[in-house]
């Protein structure tokens, strides 16, 4: 069975268009007409009409979902990066499986109802407060794949490697949760999380790194042996600290370790990738690796403004998460990408609307691995995102790319396809639930940490 709908305005095949014909069948896109297909063609007839900007779905490209219970409360007073990671593993030594399904399920909610149809997940939290395994070694894994099919969500789950506290230490404290103890283990439990995803055609695995701090440089080659053929991640040069550190303990960028580690391809995503060397823009360039940029979580936390332009020049392909969740609203990821390098050079235009939708859609979805997502096409999945284009900040803008780039906010999405079922529609109540879940996830959280 199909359905057919007419979409007053849509981003199609890198423009927008009126009055476009898309059928649904099976989840995908079965028929996409920009132009009505001649007398006689009676299906725009039949077909129910969508009032508004429509969109393909969003893909987030990184996220570490525990952290929403932190919005509000990092942010008072003064410190750095380093002191909010204080309070980061104060929340991370405390939550327990109920909890973290509960968190995640809330936040991935906000997420569907912010246009977002696909999350790259960045799982470090792996393990007992102690350290030990749940009996199900991978217990938190799966509560969180099922928190995002709950509310309709694609996950690429990327499960991390985490060894050291830095460059060799030990890990301690909360870290422990984090860590595999060696490389064989990891791989082996993120084996069996694969092989149970690989049925599934909603969620499916990848692989992390979380930094050059926390994974030895003899020990990367293994990783990357570990994960291949799907998506790979790391945190890469967030902090100038972590560079200085890591030349002090290696005689080279993070990148450049990575790279001679073989860790750099076309299923690589360097995320942040502040603080790059000439050298290391050419490396990811020349890779052909995705870099996801978090423009929100990275003026939170006082990281800097990465090389967007340079990077996109050498021919690194651009991404957007929410990271910490400090907002979730990849249209504001979008337009910070330019807005920020604007602040940065003093000049304006450096990257068009077209090409940061391309990076939220088409580019987003393949970095994570579903190839067959992110655009209006035949064979597509079927995801929309349907904007309002009569709202107070969209109002008069041109109800086009730029609306959707430099005037909308996920305040303006009003309705959410994904997978060719209506996740959200937009209903006051609906809006209003996805908040009061959230509120009492996150104060039930807060109870337990004390």
């Amino acid at each position: 069975m199909s359905e057919a709908y007419v979409l007053e305005r849509a981003w199609v095949d890198g423009a927008v268009r009126d009055d476009v014909l898309v059928e649904v069948a099976g989840g995908r896109f079965s028929r996409v007409e920009t132009e009505p297909s001649g007398e006689g063609d009676t299906s725009r007839a039949g077909a129910t009409r969508i009032e508004g900007l429509v969109l393909p779905g969003l893909a987030n490209t990184h996220s570490h979902v525990f952290h929403r219970a932190l919005r509000g409360r990092t942010q008072r007073g003064r410190g750095s990066f380093w002191t909010w990671r204080e309070q980061m593993y104060d929340l991370a030594a405390h939550l327990d499986p109920d909890q973290l399904h509960a968190l995640a399920r809330a936040t991935y909610a906000e997420m569907v109802a912010a246009g977002i149809s696909c999350v790259g997940e960045f799982h470090y939290l792996h393990h007992r407060p102690d350290g030990g395994p749940y009996d199900d070694p991978n217990l938190l894994g799966h509560a969180l794949v099922a928190a995002a099919v709950d509310v309709g969500l694609r996950i690429t789950l990327l499960d991390t490697v985490y060894l050291s506290a830095g460059f060799g230490q030990p890990v301690e404290g909360v870290q422990r949760r984090f860590s595999d103890g060696d490389v064989d283990a990891w791989a082996t439990r993120q084996a069996a999380m694969q092989a149970s995803l690989v049925p599934r055609t909603d969620s499916r695995s990848g692989t992390a790194i979380h930094s050059v701090r926390a994974v030895h440089r003899d020990q990367l080659a293994d990783v990357v042996a570990a994960g291949v053929g799907r998506p790979r991640h790391v945190h890469l040069s967030e902090q100038v600290a972590e560079n200085e550190t890591c030349m002090a303990a290696y005689g080279a960028s993070p990148t450049h370790v990575l790279h001679a580690a073989g860790v750099w391809g076309p299923l690589t995503s360097a995320v942040h990738a502040t603080h790059l060397t000439a050298g290391d823009i050419a490396t990811l360039g020349d890779s052909r690796a995705f870099v996801s940029f978090c423009p929100t979580t990275e003026r939170d936390l006082a990281d800097g403004t990465g090389p967007a332009p340079a990077l996109r020049a050498a021919g690194a392909r651009l991404t957007l998460g929410s990271d910490s969740h400090a907002v979730i609203d990849l249209f504001e990821e979008m337009r910070a990408v330019e807005l920020d390098e604007r602040l940065a050079t003093r000049t304006r235009g450096h990257f068009t609307a077209a090409t940061l939708l391309e990076a939220a859609t088409t580019t987003g979805h393949g970095s994570l691995g579903w190839d067959d997502a992110g655009a209006i096409a035949v064979g597509h999945r079927a995801d929309l995102v349907v904007l309002d284009t009569a709202s107070p900040r969209t109002a008069g803008t041109g109800a086009d790319e730029h609306t959707a780039v430099f005037a909308a906010t996920a305040g303006d999405v009003r309705r959410v396809m994904t997978d060719g079922v209506w996740r959200f529609t937009g209903d006051p109540g609906e809006v209003a639930a996805v908040g009061q879940r959230l509120d009492r996830v996150i104060a039930q959280v807060w109870e337990g940490v004390g």
